[in-house]
């Protein structure tokens, strides 16, 4: 039976490719290491490619396999890549001694060391440095706590003398509201008067409109008669010149 298999370490966002048993000091392969920490990978290989050390060239292929990692294993932009960690380590080392004086040995220690570099999505990686600030931002839940119950209990106590004083209003206003009405009660019947006031100018005015009526009649009869008369006599002056 074999083993199980190891879960990933990394996110999704990530690849990784590491280099053991690298023939320099971790100190000398730290140097080489920090000049490509942050920075894309176009311009880390670029850097690497153009630098004086020997080493940057093994560096070189560690970071390239973890370009082609990150393109064939996790489908990650290429274009987009950033190298986030460039982590170096001490590894192995080799004794060896050379003579001295008086048949004595010194001893010779010829160390090796590893790099570890993680290639990361730069959109990701924005998006996960934003969640972080976010979460060191926010108080702590044990501090958040007594401020939340302060701010609820003067919440509710400006709620409380806010409906005081709402009730304070109403109950004012149905006062006022009910002591005008007592006394419009008499005013009511005003309009009664009014009513009967009009009822009787109209009832005059009804008496009047017949002897108004019978005074226009008699003109029209008296007007009548004279036209009548007036005619007459204009017949009567014809009927005598023709008789002359």
């Amino acid at each position: 039976m074999g083993k199980p298999a190891r879960s990933r370490t990394l996110s999704e966002s990530q690849a990784r490719a590491v280099g053991r048993n690298i023939r320099v000091s971790p100190r000398k392969l730290n140097l080489v290491a920090q000049s490509i920490r942050g920075k894309s990978a176009e311009v880390a290989l670029s850097t690497l490619t153009f630098t004086s050390k020997r080493i940057a060239r093994d560096v070189k292929k560690i970071l390239q396999s973890a370009i082609a990692n990150a393109e064939n294993n996790h489908d990650l932009d290429v274009d987009d890549l950033v190298v986030s960690e460039a982590s170096v380590g001490k590894n192995l080392t080799m004794k060896r001694f050379h003579a001295r004086a008086r048949g004595r040995a010194g001893s010779i220690q010829k160390p090796f060391s590893q790099i570890t570099i993680v290639v990361e999505e730069k959109r990701l990686l924005e998006a996960t440095k934003k969640k972080a600030v976010q979460k060191a931002t926010k108080p702590p839940a044990s501090k958040a706590a007594p401020a939340k119950e302060a701010e609820t209990k003067t919440a509710s106590a400006e709620k409380t003398s806010a409906k005081k004083t709402a009730d304070k209003k109403t109950s004012d206003k149905k006062t006022a509201d009910k002591k005008p009405a007592a006394k419009k009660a008499p005013a009511k019947k005003a309009p009664a008067k009014k009513a009967t006031a009009t009822k009787a100018a109209a009832s005059e005015v009804s008496s009047e409109k017949p002897a108004a009526k019978k005074k226009a009649a008699k003109s029209a009869s008296a007007s009548k008669s004279k036209s009548t008369e007036s005619q007459g006599s204009t017949k009567k002056s014809g009927k005598a010149k023709e008789a002359e």
